[in-house]
């Protein structure tokens, strides 16, 4: 066991496939440069295995398929589980950002039908950014929920010279993608969403001086009237998992957020992560000499704070088990 009780923003699932299902995926990573030697699979067994060795408490999990159908049955999978296993997992609804309607609609079948714990997104989803003018109802439908959101870039994008996107593109997706937010001001206009980035942001963090230094200069557009003061704000606002970019990243991301805003993730159930990776990720979390020993176990917990209901049922679990 590395830690005790953490809670695991950042972990994905895959609905159960026939074998045509899962070769068809495998083709599509290996046109996308990914070198897996067979299809990926997910059990909630050995995800569970993994767990217990660790410490880990709970996985939210999220899955996002590119089409409105198949998200649905995902979403309808997920909360099975969390009605399975309610104290070790918990949902992250994805919603389909390409369809503004069909994502309203699945906000409230996730919340009403799913209970789900929150709501998972992805940067570039089927050629729409989430700081496409389009999603304006969505994200006032989220803000009137005060939502929490988790933005995830799309790793099923084809490949760049040679290798799968997950290396490298990933970062630079997020970091393109909450840029265009800021400069279009959607979390000027929707600050009750907080906002969950994965990979600690990304490229975000590391690009964020450059951004304040740079970003509002005279020859940037700037149609919001962006000014430093926000910008600043509105980035110490959002939070960023740990998954798979520890212990390079979280200089740069306490830097940006401070050690409050960090919420653990492994980045578990997807074939770019291994028990290897996820260890060695998790290691270096827990040596990471600029942390206080404080700030280091609170990333294993500060989810609490975001996923209330995540929170009331493991507390109501913890109070029957005392009964």
């Amino acid at each position: 066991m590395l830690v005790d009780g953490w809670i695991d923003t950042h972990a994905h699932f895959y609905p159960p496939e026939t074998p045509q299902q899962r070769s068809a995926r495998w083709e599509l990573m290996k046109q996308a440069d990914w070198q897996t030697p067979a299809p990926p699979e997910w059990d909630p067994d050995s995800t569970l295995a993994y767990m217990d060795r660790t410490g880990i408490a709970t996985q939210l999990l999220s899955n996002i398929p590119k089409n409105t159908a198949a998200l649905r049955l995902s979403n309808d999978y997920g909360a099975s589980l969390v009605e399975r296993y309610p104290t070790r997992f918990g949902l992250l609804a994805a919603l389909p950002t390409d369809d503004c309607d069909a994502a309203l609609s699945e906000v409230e079948r996730a919340d009403t039908d799913l209970h789900a714990d929150g709501y998972a997104v992805t940067c570039h989803y089927n050629g729409v950014y989430l700081s496409d003018p389009s999603l304006e109802p969505l994200w006032a439908e989220l803000d009137r929920r005060r939502a929490t959101v988790f933005v995830h870039p799309d790793a099923y994008a084809m490949g760049e010279m040679g290798r799968p996107p997950v290396i490298i593109d990933v970062a630079f997706e997020t970091a393109r993608t909450v840029t265009d937010m800021l400069y279009r001001a959607v979390f000027r206009r929707h600050p009750g969403i907080t906002f969950v980035l994965a990979h600690c942001g990304g490229a975000l963090p590391a690009l964020s001086g450059r951004l304040r230094l740079l970003g509002l200069e005279q020859w940037v557009p700037n149609p919001q009237h962006l000014t430093a003061d926000e910008m600043d704000r509105h980035l110490k606002r959002l939070y960023l998992d740990t998954a798979a970019t520890a212990p390079t990243a979280l200089g740069p991301a306490v830097a940006m957020v401070g050690a409050d805003h960090l919420v653990y993730g492994s980045d578990c159930g997807v074939p770019c992560t291994t028990e290897a990776t996820m260890d060695a990720n998790l290691a270096a979390i827990l040596g990471y000499e600029h942390l206080t020993v404080a700030e280091r176990e609170a990333i294993g917990r500060n989810a609490l704070v975001l996923y209330p209901r995540l929170a009331e049922r493991l507390e109501a679990h913890r109070l029957s088990e005392g009964s």
